[in-house]
Order: structure tokens, then C-alpha cells, then sequence
């Protein structure tokens, strides 16, 4: 059969739409989302149904690339300052030694148990060093996933902060690989390097972003979203120019920008979370059919046995040792170990020897694709369930089915609240004018099973309640507690602990 455009159409749409469906039922089977879009590749590939040549780590690493950046500036876009700045250091700390810790630790498995030569054992370990932004936003924002205080912040800091230092590990092995008589600490200067460059760049950039967007008065707002899909582009080339940290710089430039005072932020937001989702699916399908499933077999026994030593010793050792200098809970701490999502960081990382022509890297890239495919059946799907284990669920259900459907300016000290009443709450069978809400909390949405009111003082509460509140100012918590009358124990270093603070 000739293959024209039109089938070619056909065919990306409809891999677009069975992995948006799949996503829905993913959801549903607590299953993530880059799992589904993987082995949706993987069956449209040329080995499966589909029947899909693909067969180009260079294309594939290019791709991956692309999506990354529009991913961690999403991330950063839609990040508080104020949620990022009591676990600053900590997540910075975990972010670059911890990496380092969890390469080594990999590496020397790699070398000690599975027979790698010691640069190749290395190289192994950066590749898979750095959790995945992408995987872990995915996983901690669906309404499964809720966590106590600053939990959910640091996770997604470190993961969105991380992947340069696995991209800075994995070029330098490379490069110790091909250039025989290098030291291995002629990585330090180029780390500094990047990691200064990359950040003074992104916080310059940012604040550029932000100026041009507030001055320049564009004719149509379909426009504002365009420019910042320019914008990400230029930040990260730029960066990578001068010498810089392109992923690190892209998402400072996020973070700056969406802790200020920006035009249309709300829809710029919007815009941007579509598009981080596009992104993922389109970096995730071009991964899952770069993959030759027949291939993976005969990695099935190493490729288990390292992503279990990761699992269960490299990232726990390396939480524990790196954040030995703050004072963490000790079930804080083993659920940031078990929050070890590794997805399509590793897999682009393990295009580089490919592309390189480093030896073993066929090996090399089928274990990290096999690592993948472990951390997301084990972490994705139980990090809900360690975390109620663990006592760090958040104890009242946040959803957005009511609050998305109102805006609150993000620039203003308010904030929209969703509460889903579980059984034995105490504010169960409580009339709404007998719940002490604080002064500056206001519910303006009530369901009740399929019906939606506005509810009156007398209006009783009930079991499986849906609350939508109006906070003005920091009185979430508040809220929260009021509703379960008790409080909320301190997670997480606080701005004044030591090295909590920016």
C-alpha cells in the first residue's frame, strides 16, 4: 500500500488519540501515563501492530530534547516561589550529590555484579541517575497522589532540578570513554560551569520573558502563548552557547515567570500545561518506537537486578546521605526514596552513547529502557498507597472537577479550595454556620451527589460533600483544619530551620 499524507495523518492522530484515551483509563488503574504512552509506541512500532519504522537515536534525542524544555518550563511556570523556598537547599542537595551518590552506587553494581567495564558501569548509573520531571508531575498532581506540607514541592523541585546533573555525568563519561588518558575531574570545573551559567542565564532570561510580555502590547492575546513558545526555544539555545545549562536554564526562566507579574498568565498557564502534556506524549511514542521489544529479552535478568538495586539501595542511601544535615521525619524520608520515578530522562540520556557510538551501548539503552518500565510499574502505581502507609497522604481528598471551572487571578492573595468530605470527618452532619470557617473563607460551590447549589447557613454537610471554597490569603490550612479539628504536623524544613531557608 502507498503511503500518502493523508494516511500519515491518520496515523499520528490516532496514536494521539488512543494515548489520550488510554491516559483516562490509566488514571482509573493507577497506572502513569508515561508507561501507557510507552507501550503504545512499542505496539505501533515496527515490531508491533502498528508496523512503524523508527530506527534513529539522533531524531529521537532531538525530539526528547525539545520536549524537555517545554516540560521543566511548564513545571516551573506553574510553581509558587513560596512552596519551592522552605525546601530550597534540601532539593538543591538531593538535586547534584545525590545524583552523583546514586550513579556511583549503580555504577559500581554495574561493575561488582553484572561484569561492566568500570567507565561503562558509570555511564549506566548516569543515565539513570535523576528521577523524571515529566513522570513525577504526572504522578503527584492527579488527585491519588496528594501529600502534606512542602512534600509534593520537593519532589517536583528535585525532579524538575536534577536532570542537568545526569546530563553533565553522562557527556563527561562519554567523553572519558572516547578520550582515553582524561581524568574524571575534569567534570567538576565543567559542572560548575553549566550549573552557573545555566542558572544566571534562566533568572536573566526569565526576567527578560516578563518584560518583553508586560511592554510589548501585542494586537491579538493568541499571540502572548506563541511568544513564550519562541521564548523557551531561545532560553535554552542561548544557554547551551555560552556555555550553560539549557534544562536548568528553562526552568528558572519558568519559575521567574510565573512568580510575577505577568499579562494573560492565566491562559499562558493553561496554554502551557497542554502543551507539557503534548510533549510528553509526543517525547514518550517517539521513545516507546525506538524500542525493539524482541531485543529487551535478552536484558530481562540484569536489566531486573539493577533496577531493583536502585530501587531498594541506590536511591534510599543516597536520600539518606544526602539529607543528613536536615532534620526530616524518618517516614519524610522514606517516601522521597521510594519517589524514585525514572521515565523518558533516561531514555533520551541513553540515546547519547548510542549516538556517540560508545561501546555497549546497545546494552546499555535496552537496561535503562527495561529500568523504566520497573520504576513505573512500582513507583507509579503504589506511591499513593505508601504515602497513606506512611501517614503522608493529605487527609482530605483536593480535586478540580468544581474549582476548574472558576479563575482566580494568580496574582492576588486568594486562592480557590476543593474539599471532598470524607466519612468521618467531624464536619459531617454539621450545619455550614456551625463550622467556625475563618474570616476570609467563603464556600461558593456545594455537590451533593449530581446536584450543584450554592448552600445556605442551614445547609447540612454530608459524607462525600464536595466543598469549593474562596480563601483570601494563607487560609487553606486553616480550612483544612477546621474541617478535621485537628492540626497538621510541620513537614519539611521551615524557612527558619537549619538550611531551610533561601
Amino acid at each position: 500500500m502507498v503511503v500518502t499524507l493523508e494516511l500519515v495523518f491518520i496515523g499520528i492522530a490516532a496514536l494521539f488519540l488512543i494515548s489520550i484515551v488510554a491516559n483516562k483509563f490509566s488514571e482509573r488503574l493507577g497506572v502513569p501515563a508515561l508507561l501507557i504512552f510507552l507501550v503504545v509506541g512499542m505496539l505501533a512500532g515496527s515490531e508491533g501492530p502498528g508496523g512503524i519504522p523508527f530506527d534513529d537515536p539522533a531524531i529521537a534525542q532531538l525530539i526528547g530534547i525539545i520536549a524537555l524544555a517545554y516540560i521543566l518550563f511548564a513545571g516551573g511556570l506553574d510553581t509558587r516561589w513560596e512552596q519551592i523556598q522552605p525546601v530550597l537547599w534540601p532539593g538543591i542537595a538531593l538535586s547534584t550529590v545525590g545524583v552523583v551518590l546514586t550513579a556511583v552506587l549503580l555504577g559500581a553494581f554495574a561493575v561488582l555484579v553484572l561484569g561492566f567495564p568500570p567507565l561503562a558501569g558509570l555511564l549506566l548509573g548516569a543515565v539513570v541517575s535523576s528521577t523524571d520531571a515529566a513522570a513525577v508531575f504526572s504522578v503527584l498532581r492527579t488527585a491519588r497522589a496528594r501529600l502534606k506540607g512542602n512534600l509534593r514541592p520537593f519532589l517536583e523541585f528535585e525532579s524538575g532540578s536534577n536532570d542537568p546533573m545526569a546530563v553533565l555525568l553522562t557527556t563527561g563519561i562519554i567523553g572519558l570513554i572516547l578520550t582515553p588518558g582524561s581524568s574524571i575531574f575534569d567534570l567538576v570545573p565543567m559542572f560548575v560551569q553549566q550549573m552557573a551559567v545555566g542558572g544566571l542565564m534562566g533568572y536573566a532570561l526569565g526576567r527578560f520573558v516578563v518584560h518583553l510580555l508586560n511592554r510589548l502590547k501585542l494586537e491579538s492575546e493568541g499571540l502572548y502563548p506563541v511568544l513564550t513558545l519562541a521564548m523557551v526555544l531561545l532560553v535554552y539555545g542561548l544557554t547551551a552557547v555560552v556555555g550553560g545549562n539549557g534544562f536548568i536554564a528553562v526552568y528558572i526562566a519558568g519559575l521567574v515567570m510565573g512568580n510575577s507579574v505577568v499579562v494573560h498568565k492565566k491562559s499562558l498557564i493553561r496554554f502551557h500545561d497542554g502543551i507539557a502534556w503534548l510533549m510528553q506524549i509526543v517525547m514518550f511514542l517517539t521513545l516507546g518506537l525506538l524500542v525493539f521489544p524482541s531485543d529487551l529479552v535478552s536484558t530481562i535478568v540484569p536489566g531486573l537486578l539493577a533496577a531493583l538495586f536502585l530501587i531498594f539501595i541506590a536511591r534510599p542511601v543516597s536520600v539518606l546521605l544526602t539529607l543528613l544535615p536536615w532534620k526530616m521525619p524518618m517516614n519524610e524520608k522514606a517516601l522521597v526514596s521510594w519517589v524514585g520515578l525514572r521515565g523518558a530522562v533516561p531514555i533520551i540520556l541513553a540515546t547519547y552513547p548510542l549516538v556517540a557510538g560508545v561501546p555497549n551501548a546497545e546494552l546499555i539503552f535496552n537496561i535503562v529502557f527495561f529500568i523504566v518500565l520497573v520504576s513505573a510499574l512500582v513507583h507509579g502505581t503504589s506511591i499513593p498507597s505508601v504515602a497513606r502507609w506512611l501517614g503522608l497522604a493529605a487527609p482530605l481528598e483536593e480535586t478540580r472537577r468544581l474549582s476548574r471551572e472558576f479563575d482566580v487571578d494568580p496574582d492576588t492573595p486568594s486562592e480557590l479550595l476543593e474539599l471532598v468530605i470524607p466519612p468521618d470527618a467531624p464536619a459531617v452532619g454539621k450545619q455550614v454556620v456551625d463550622l467556625g470557617l475563618p474570616k476570609g473563607a467563603l464556600i461558593i460551590m456545594m455537590q451533593k451527589r449530581e446536584e450543584r447549589f450554592v448552600p445556605g447557613g442551614s445547609t447540612v454537610i454530608e459524607a462525600e460533600d464536595t466543598l469549593l471554597f474562596l480563601t483570601i490569603g494563607d487560609l487553606a490550612d486553616a480550612v483544612r483544619t477546621r474541617l478535621l479539628c485537628r492540626e497538621e504536623p510541620e513537614t519539611l524544613p521551615g524557612p527558619d530551620a537549619p538550611g531551610g531557608g533561601a
